[in-house]
């Protein structure tokens, strides 16, 4: 099937979904359940929420490319732009309503769906879920995390995946395996009944991601040159670290959003303790990854200090709003070490991850989803519970993803030829460069 008539087909199916969701709620608007003044204060947190988690999409653009080769820029930097696109208009048509059936549950509390396309009254008050902000914004809040799970997938599958696979990859993996499984916890599913807990998502935006990260690196392989026939790393470098640390600063800057909007209110103090352990967890990760870096590879490493940060800020999502400040300084020193290993345990199976997407966001979102089973100060969570929660997603998100992986694989292939991943995706992929006017070095 040729790229032009596959996005013929995700074009026209993108209009008939559009058409059954364009359509005028007629029921009357409710009043919200608190002050209008804390309405308002709480709808417009969440909304500044919303576009920090947005810009967040630039950090991990600047952040994939950064540490990338200078001849797969363009192409990782249309990748996730279309990632954005593809997640909105998916959780518009479908995965809302999958991952908030409401009363709509289809197959006990394991699949629900409330009904294409999304619609409520005029002002967008009216909500099943929450009564402090309004519908609209619920929507636009959540489907910016949805675009996130992709996101993750991105980087790890870099420099070698055929784009036209990828998007249908992304389509497919955002439009249903991300919101059915974020039903089970966040739309009120058994994982919620159990008493699982995920604050902001480590698991169910950063594993989730995670599992559909290692699912492609196994069926892709590794990039070329990148392991020796004796079986050592050839270490194939970032081209512009600067962007790659800007990057990083984006997420940082971004994750002020993620994980202080999904307080879903204007709260003084929930909102400040999650900005504060948040932050902690975040400066703490590097602290770690640096340390054991420095000390076990002798020299200190700028992507793993990148990464550190990154570690410490999906462990602590899972609990930021119950665990102290000390903790999550515990919790981001853990992850910052847990990154490193992870990265090197990677390598030597030979599984070959461009910027280390897979460490950060499910090795240390498996770690940030546990540790609230053993620092939380609610004494109602659970080591235990936790434990089955991290089980039941990666049992069904890991598998998934490797279906559809291998569906791709056979049918429309997923990786680039040899001749092309040679010259570079940007020229391979899109006719174009990042870099036209300077010269580039062909590994």
């Amino acid at each position: 099937m040729k790229i032009s008539r596959i996005l013929a087909f995700m074009l026209t199916g993108l209009l008939l979904s559009a058409a059954l969701f364009a359509q005028d709620a007629a029921q009357a608007p409710e009043a919200p359940a608190v002050s209008t003044e804390m309405f308002t204060a709480n709808n417009l947190w969440m909304m500044v929420s919303i576009f920090l988690v947005f810009i967040m999409h630039l950090g991990f653009a600047s952040i994939e490319s950064g540490l990338c080769q200078a001849k797969n820029t363009v192409n990782i930097l249309f990748k996730n732009t279309m990632i954005v696109a593809i997640g909105l208009l998916t959780y518009a048509m479908v995965g809302f309503n999958l991952m908030y059936p409401g009363e709509a549950w289809i197959l006990g509390k394991y699949l629900g769906f409330a009904g294409f396309g999304i619609a409520t009254d005029a002002a967008g008050i009216t909500s099943s879920y929450n009564v402090g902000y309004t519908y609209w914004t619920d929507f636009l809040f959540q489907g910016m995390f949805a675009a996130t799970a992709a996101t993750i997938v991105s980087g790890a599958v870099a420099e070698r995946i055929k784009l036209s696979s990828f998007l249908i990859f992304s389509t497919l993996y955002v439009a249903l395996v991300y919101p059915i499984a974020g039903s089970w916890k966040w739309g009120g599913g058994w994982l919620n009944d159990m008493g699982f807990v995920d604050f902001a998502g480590s698991t169910l935006v950063h594993s989730v991601g995670g599992w559909g990260a290692l699912a492609g690196v196994i069926l892709l392989g590794a990039r070329l040159g990148k392991y020796r026939e004796d079986g050592t790393v050839k270490p194939i470098l970032g081209h512009n670290m600067p962007l790659a640390t800007i990057g990083m600063f984006l997420l940082w800057l971004g994750w002020f959003g993620f994980n202080g909007g999904s307080v879903l209110s204007a709260d003084p103090g929930s909102v400040s303790l999650v900005l504060v352990t948040t932050s902690l967890a975040a400066a703490s990760g590097i602290v770690g990854a640096v340390i054991v870096s420095w000390i076990l590879s002798k020299r200190p490493d700028l992507s793993m200090a990148l990464n550190g940060s990154l570690a410490g800020l999906v462990g602590i999502t899972a609990g930021a709003d119950t665990v102290s400040p000390g903790s999550a300084v515990i919790i981001g020193l853990i992850a910052g070490a847990l990154v490193y290993f992870s990265v090197i345990l990677l390598d030597k199976l030979r599984l070959d991850d461009p910027v280390g997407a897979i460490s950060v966001h499910l090795t240390c979102g498996i770690w940030g989803t546990l540790a609230v089973g053993i620092f939380s100060t609610n004494p109602e969570h659970s080591f235990i519970t936790q434990f089955i929660g991290v089980l039941a997603y990666g049992a069904v998100a890991f598998p998934a993803a490797l279906l559809l992986f291998f569906v791709l694989k056979v049918t429309l292939g997923i990786r680039v030829s040899r001749d092309e991943e040679i010259l570079g995706l940007d020229v391979g992929e899109h006719g174009n460069e990042a870099y036209p006017d300077f010269q580039l070095t062909i590994r």
